[in-house]
């Protein structure tokens, strides 16, 4: 129990480390930083310190002999990493229209969407309590999204990046769960960070030619590759093979409140009841979806 509860703690510290970044992101707005200088500040210094502890990383033995093979799953990285890209890319937009407790909340529809995209790739029928668990995420985010109760300020074109965000998220955990498994986390990391950097380039680069504050690399690049990049792999590293997949998953759910409290502190965005009972349904429904691995799995 002493491994679990360790797993446990760096599994939370990485989840909250997502959780901290939308935060640092409204703050480099107030400071006139663009959504481009922002996105491609965290994911360059990010990949360019990936590729640095990659080097310290213990390399007894490759993980796939054949070269041919290595390079092609190598390729299928970069090439499921590149959603990666638009995740940061959209997020990161709606950040421009939305608070940060609506952009998470959205961020979030990827545990429903997940459910779909699995149905509609892999054949597999949702169960009851999928189903369910997809129902109770639907009415928490219209709670938590403040949608039914205050007049909303939220404009449509940040609710759609999110929910493109959401989607790209989705597709990001799908095919970083399936991927290169051979590799340590950190190489796969690598790159997929490779994918999303040059996702990122290609749309950000030609925007940044014209003016680029390069002072974004001196203090938010650094703490967005910090948080979003670095530290969240070395503390999933370190902690899921310590759990199994369901406990991993409920505990990194932590991410929603630790955002969201960080927006109330830190930007003083308003909180009421009902925006908290949403975030508790949508968390309870991550909690039933994921009971039965917890059960089922040893620890």
């Amino acid at each position: 129990m002493n491994s679990v509860l360790k797993g446990g703690i760096f599994v939370a510290l990485g989840a909250s480390c997502y959780g901290l970044l939308t935060t640092f992101v409204k703050l480099a707005y107030a400071e006139d930083f663009t959504t481009y200088e922002v996105t491609f500040s965290q994911l360059i210094i990010g990949f360019v310190a990936l590729s640095i502890l990659n080097l310290f990383l213990k390399k007894k033995h490759r993980p796939i002999q054949d070269s041919k093979l290595r390079n092609k799953t190598i390729l299928y990285l970069i090439l499921s990493g590149t959603s990666l890209g638009f995740t940061s890319i959209f997020y990161y937009l709606a950040m421009q229209y939305i608070t940060v407790s609506v952009g998470i909340v959205l961020l979030m529809q990827s545990v429903w969407m997940g459910v779909v995209l699995d149905g509609i790739v892999n054949k597999i029928k949702p169960t009851k309590i999928k189903i369910i668990s997809v129902i109770i995420i639907l009415i928490g985010t219209v709670l938590a999204a403040d949608l039914l109760f205050h007049e909303q300020s939220a404009d449509l074109v940040g609710i759609g990046y999110g929910f493109l965000a959401a989607l790209s998220y989705t597709v990001t955990i799908m095919t970083s769960n399936r991927v290169g498994l051979q590799f340590h986390s950190i190489t796969r990391s690598k790159w997929m960070m490779l994918g999303g950097l040059l996702v990122v380039s290609a749309i950000t680069l030609p925007e940044l030619l014209q003016g680029m504050n390069l002072e974004i690399f001196m203090i938010w690049g650094p703490i967005l590759a910090l948080f979003g990049t670095v530290l969240p792999p070395l503390f999933f590293t370190a902690g899921m093979p310590k759990i199994n997949v369901g406990l991993g998953a409920i505990i990194s759910s932590i991410e929603l409140p630790v955002a969201v409290l960080m927006g109330y502190f830190f930007l003083s965005e308003e909180q009421n009841i009902y925006k908290w009972i949403g975030i508790l349904l949508i968390l309870s429904s991550i909690v039933l979806m994921n009971l039965k691995k917890v059960q089922k799995e040893p620890l």
